[in-house]
């Protein structure tokens, strides 16, 4: 993407959402590491800009990406701390869900001279190179391996050996990428001698096989080692392979490795930190490991009768890392729910003793930046209000109550990537009314810098606006209250009666009741829904991860498909009491758990609803993976019932209303096969339905020309016909 010259009021909303809220590992620019300015990709060159002076330097000119013809245009970057060495990373391609794969390029800005990392070995196919701590050394990995390169000498060294798609150096197989967010494998020591990784054993895995039919007149068949739920996980461990030596000690992490996982690992000083979780993830262990010998000694303990939060999974920001380390090094950040909220904890290295920094009924939703100098740890939270998000900042001491930051004026939800330091933020603000915009600030006033007045002014212009989405709280019979958004027709009448879509997804891994830009809208509609007389609903039910303190979340442990269900029929009933919804006219759909909520409600509640069009849809629990599946379900060797009542295919003999039923043959995260199954479960019952599959998509369906369009179009006119728009 090509930005726009860069001047401290005129920064683009673009620039600043990728920076924020993109799903990609890819960052074009970074902080200085005082923290008072940012270096970024602009105009095909790199550029420093001086936040205090408000002055730009141009360190690597445009003509300086340009080598034999080839313009190099980064994914990524990272600058050496003198700023002398530049490494791109260029090429990229995707392996599961991320572009972590490609080349990468080292500039020495003193010479000008570019020189391609790696070049011995196959193009595309280094992953998450990085500087060693003093900038003489570049590790990487490559085809499973672990590779060291020397800066002066350009000796290329391997560190590991016998990598393969079954015995995994330095990255990880699909379901640690895809339920622990873990990509990058190994960290470099602090005194760069020597390096800690992960090594996955995936031999005793069992592959699914994909099958690939439109690339060759022969079919193809791709193996994934995935590890189905009740499968035990691939063994993991912890190795630090010395650079003198090129051998690996193995950190002697306690238990079968085949019943538990390790999804954080860090260094602190010589030792290494990690969390070990259970294979039912209710036990998290902290170790601290001798990176010498190996040995392995406890330091904290925590125990949840549903599941432990991995922090990856609610904080972006710590994929692949350990933990911020306070009191000088003597204390690590901890997030829990022991309290029935999540907060935030100072915990003693020795795990002996902690103190609560955040206090108050409310869950922090995530860290934003930890100024230790200063005394305040930054994070966002919505103590009133769980389709929002502020910023807040507690003492790190924990004597004082939390105070927001955020501007009291500016209702709606808030991002920020905040300085080293805790002087200067990118904040990007939005809500049903104002779309994303973004401005560098100062704080702790919250003040845009130079006069930026882009934020003030799509505050004005949302006030000029009327109708759009609407929030709310429904009740169901059982007092359970859920937050709700919705958008009602346009020229809306209520004397007339109209249809109701919802739109769910109702499990644990997303909530979508948010106040954003764009909430509530229906990206696969071609038109315009409220226009074209249609209610658009949605609901987040318990069990969904919004900030309601633990026990909203954690209520639907072994309930998926049941209580999730449950409430999403009730708060609908309610909705249908309206007098100018049409009963005959409700809709459902859903993507990916979504889709499985799709089914289900269609299925089990067909007096509710009469049409579902669902996605790429689990229809059978026992088919996902391992570490999703346990978590939120346990095990099915304990608990068999569980997944079979949680399951739309158990229920697919109820089918009475339409269904249009969509999937990709090439989905490696919820199989095409769970399309098969359903699809023999109806017809067995004689059930009809429609059918559309797409050819070796993957879960997002978004492969091969004209994709897109056709899904849109699908979605749209199956809609209109069998729940037709507009007031009666």
């Amino acid at each position: 993407m090509k930005f726009k010259k860069l001047t401290i009021s005129s920064i683009t909303i673009f620039f600043l959402i990728s920076l924020i809220i993109s799903s990609s590992d890819a960052k074009d620019f970074q902080w200085t590491v005082d923290g008072k300015g940012i270096i970024r990709m602009e105009d095909g060159q790199l550029v420093l800009t001086n936040l205090a002076e408000n002055r730009q330097t141009v360190l690597v000119s445009a003509s300086q990406f340009v080598v034999k013809e080839t313009v190099f245009v980064p994914d990524d970057f990272s600058l050496s701390t003198d700023q002398s060495k530049l490494l791109l990373f260029v090429n990229t391609a995707r392996v599961w869900r991320y572009n972590t794969r490609g080349d990468y390029w080292l500039l020495n800005r003193k010479t000008g001279i570019w020189k391609q990392v790696g070049k011995k070995r196959p193009s595309q196919s280094l992953m998450f190179a990085k500087f060693s701590p003093d900038f003489s050394k570049i590790a990487y990995v490559s085809e499973q391996n672990i590779y060291m390169e020397d800066l002066q000498t350009g000796v290329e060294t391997a560190l590991t050996k016998g990598g393969n798609r079954k015995l995994i150096n330095g990255t990880f197989d699909w379901v640690y990428e895809e339920e622990f967010y873990c990509t990058d494998g190994f960290k470099w020591s602090p005194d760069g001698k020597s390096i800690a990784y992960w090594q996955v054993n995936a031999a005793g895995t069992r592959d699914f096989m994909m099958i690939n039919n439109t690339d060759s007149i022969y079919a193809q068949v791709k193996p994934v080692e995935y590890p189905k739920v009740g499968q035990p996980p691939s063994a993991v461990k912890i190795g630090v392979v010395a650079l003198a030596t090129k051998t690996t000690k193995w950190m002697q992490v306690p238990g079968d490795p085949r019943q538990h996982y390790i999804p954080r690992m860090d260094w602190k000083g010589g030792e290494v930190i990690l969390q070990q979780l259970n294979r039912r993830q209710q036990e998290s262990k902290l170790f601290s490991c001798n990176a010498s010998t190996g040995n392995t000694k406890e330091i904290y303990f925590e125990k949840d009768n549903a599941w432990i939060e991995v922090m990856q999974s609610w904080d972006e920001d710590y994929k692949n890392a350990g933990w911020d380390w306070v009191d000088n090094g003597n204390s690590f950040i901890w997030a829990s729910e022991k309290d029935e909220w999540r907060h935030l904890y100072a915990v003693s290295k020795d795990g002996k003793s902690e103190r609560l920094i955040t206090k108050g009924n409310f869950d922090v939703i995530d860290i934003a930046r930890i100024d230790e100098k200063g005394g305040y740890i930054y994070y966002l939270a919505s103590p009133e209000n769980a389709t929002q998000k502020y910023l807040y900042r507690s003492a790190l001491s924990g004597k004082e109550n939390p105070e927001r930051m955020s501007p009291a004026e500016q209702v709606g939800t808030h991002s920020y990537d905040i300085a080293p330091g805790a002087a200067y933020a990118f904040h990007i603000f939005t809500n049903h009314k104002v779309p994303y915009t973004g401005e560098l600030i100062s704080l702790p006033d919250h003040k845009p810098l130079n006069g930026d007045r882009s934020l003030k002014a799509a505050l004005q212009n949302a006030e000029r606006i009327r109708g759009g989405v609407e929030f709310f709280k429904i009740a169901t019979a059982e007092n359970i209250e859920m937050d709700a958004a919705m958008i009602k027709p346009l020229n809306f009448d209520p004397a007339k009666k109209y249809p109701v879509v919802f739109y769910v997804y109702s499990e644990p891994a997303s909530q979508i009741v948010t106040d954003v830009y764009g909430s509530t809208a229906n990206f696969l509609y071609t038109g315009d829904m409220a226009a074209d007389g249609y209610f658009q609903i949605c609901i987040d039910n318990r069990g969904t991860p919004v900030p309601k303190g633990r026990e909203w979340r954690k209520s639907i442990y072994r309930k998926i498909g049941i209580i999730n269900i449950n409430d999403q029929a009730a708060a609908a009933k309610e909705i249908l009491k309206w007098p100018y919804i049409d009963a005959n006219r409700v809709a459902v759909w859903g993507w990916s758990g979504g889709g499985s909520a799709t089914l289900n409600l269609l299925f089990k509640y067909p007096e509710i609803y009469k049409t579902g069009i669902s996605i790429a849809a689990v229809a059978l629990q026992l088919t996902y993976d391992n570490i999703y599946q346990e978590r939120y379900m346990g095990l099915p060797s304990e608990n068999m019932e569980d997944f079979i009542n949680g399951s739309p295919i158990t229920y697919a003999k109820n089918l009475k209303g339409n269904l249009l039923y969509i999937h990709g043959t090439g989905d490696d995260n919820v199989h095409y096969q769970n399309a098969e199954l359903l699809i023999n479960e109806l017809i067995k019952y004689n059930k009809q339905f429609r059918f559309m599959p797409y050819p070796n998509r993957t879960h997002g369906i978004s492969e091969g020309e004209g994709t897109f369009e056709h899904l849109q179009t699908l979605y749209t006119n199956y809609l209109r016909e069998f729940c037709p728009p507009g007031g009666k």
